[in-house]
């Protein structure tokens, strides 16, 4: 791969890209592309189709007492898929952070995004072969491509502040965001054709799963090819040597053991990290578990939650880019803190849903997509405004831990509750705290001050 490096320092807080620059306009449609290419693993896989199907693999292993013992744990089903992506969370608490040092210290990103991609998509295609009671298999691919996934992130966003000044940030990252829905949506409306139509394909409806969960390895890899070819490699500062990936890699648990003493300097980031923390883990429990709990709590069909998640997609879209409008005016600060009271009432309305009303999902659905996209898209701009120079990889690595599907106590959370009172209604409700805990944090701090003390310009609004 050939490497074509922009000297470290080019873009910075104080000292923003040119937007008219052509180069940086070809590296920002790279960018887009990765969230394009990237969020067919969110939506087809995470959001749709991998928790019901999982689970139903899983009822089929199940003993004489509908249990199942993954490593001679005994749980129902049901709680399955919830405590494999909590496990897949806590092995990116590991994974993620190295990720970024190395992606930092090595001034390697490309070569690091191509490598996570490739693992993640491979891993995805190879959800095909799930099937019997092969929940096991499953579940450990999923793990490796949400690991990989998650790796990929980091790298991917730490190329934020190289693409846009502070005042900037909010805009490019929502495009992003909203492209990423787009891309989703595509892929998801081609699976949701499949899926309706598998008889006249003459596949059977597993074999149609298994289909749409492989096309989004394939969706991933393929658009990632455009990223990888038009973002370009930065060094990790002036006058440093860059060292190879191996010696990047060596030295990586020192740098990481480095920045978690250099990110109790910066005690505001921090604050708003566990803020965000909290509120997005909410947030990806509430996508992640959606179509479990409208299969097993409200019986709808996998046709209308595939729909009701492909409206999500499509109004998503159209809600990253009006939140965004939103902020321009009214500051992301208050953009965020708005959305997050809309997902307290998302959360009470789910707990009294009708079983069977599809209606009423599809009604949930729409407040749920104009809220997600702004929600995230403007968390992370402004995240990106919190980071020292030169340690954007690193501090995305902690960031990512609760972003894009992956969810840690809110899964968590969900699948015990669900093992000590059979309800999904009482598991869904119990997310409220992490949106009403987080939003409080979020409310407390001193944006702007967090941004100077991190040695940034703070944006004319927050």
């Amino acid at each position: 791969m050939t490497d074509h490096a922009a000297p470290a320092g080019a873009t910075s807080p104080t000292s923003p890209p040119a937007a008219a620059d052509p180069a940086l306009r070809r590296e920002r449609l790279g960018w887009y592309s990765y969230d394009w290419a990237m969020s067919a693993f969110n939506t087809t896989v995470i959001s749709v189709f991998l928790a019901p199907y999982l689970t139903s693999v899983a009822e089929a292993a199940a003993d004489a007492d509908g249990r199942i013992h993954p490593l001679g744990i005994s749980i129902p089903p049901g709680s399955l898929f919830g405590y494999v992506v909590s496990l897949s969370v806590v092995l990116q608490v590991i994974v993620l952070p190295v990720a970024g040092a190395v992606a930092d210290s090595s001034g390697r990103k490309r070569q690091l995004l191509a490598a996570f991609t490739l693992v993640g998509s491979l891993c995805t295609m190879a959800l095909f072969f799930l099937a019997g009671d092969g929940y096991l298999l499953g579940s450990g691919l999923f793990i490796v491509a949400n690991i990989a996934f998650g790796a990929a992130t980091v790298v991917y966003y730490s190329w934020l502040p190289d693409l846009a000044g502070p005042d900037e940030r909010d805009a490019v990252s929502s495009r992003g965001w909203a492209l990423g829905y787009l891309g989703g949506a595509l892929l998801l409306a081609a699976n949701l054709v499949l899926y309706t139509q598998y008889e006249q394909l003459g596949v059977t409806e597993s074999e149609a799963v298994r289909i749409c969960l492989s096309s989004a390895g394939v969706w991933w890899a393929a658009f990632a090819v455009v990223s990888i070819a038009l973002l370009r490699n930065r060094r990790p500062g002036d006058g440093v040597v860059v060292p190879t990936t191996g010696q990047a890699l060596r030295t990586s648990t020192r740098q990481l053991r480095a920045t978690l003493r250099d990110m109790r300097q910066y005690r505001l980031t921090l604050w708003f990290l566990g803020a965000y923390l909290l509120f997005n883990d909410g947030v990806q429990t509430v996508i992640t578990v959606s179509a479990q709990f409208g299969s097993e709590e409200l019986d709808l069909s996998q046709t209308t939650l595939v729909s009701a998640i492909l409206l999500v997609q499509v109004v998503a879209f159209v809600g990253a880019r009006a939140m965004g409008r939103v902020a321009e005016s009214a500051g992301a600060k208050r953009t965020v803190l708005g959305s997050l009271v809309v997902w307290v009432g998302v959360l009470v309305a789910a707990c009294f849903l009708t079983a069977g009303a599809a209606v009423q999902f599809y009604l949930l659905a729409v407040v749920i997509g104009f809220v997600l996209g702004g929600t995230q898209a403007l968390s992370r701009s402004l995240f990106s405004q919190l980071i020292p120079a030169g340690k954007e990889a690193e501090y995305f690595g902690f960031y990512t831990i609760s972003d894009r599907g992956t969810s840690w106590l809110g899964t968590f959370l969900f699948a015990l509750t669900f093992q000590l009172t059979d309800s999904y209604r009482y598991a869904i409700i119990s997310l409220v705290v992490f949106f009403v805990v987080g939003g409080v944090l979020l409310a407390k701090l001193d944006l702007r001050q967090a941004i100077v003390e991190a040695g940034n310009t703070p944006p004319e609004r927050l």
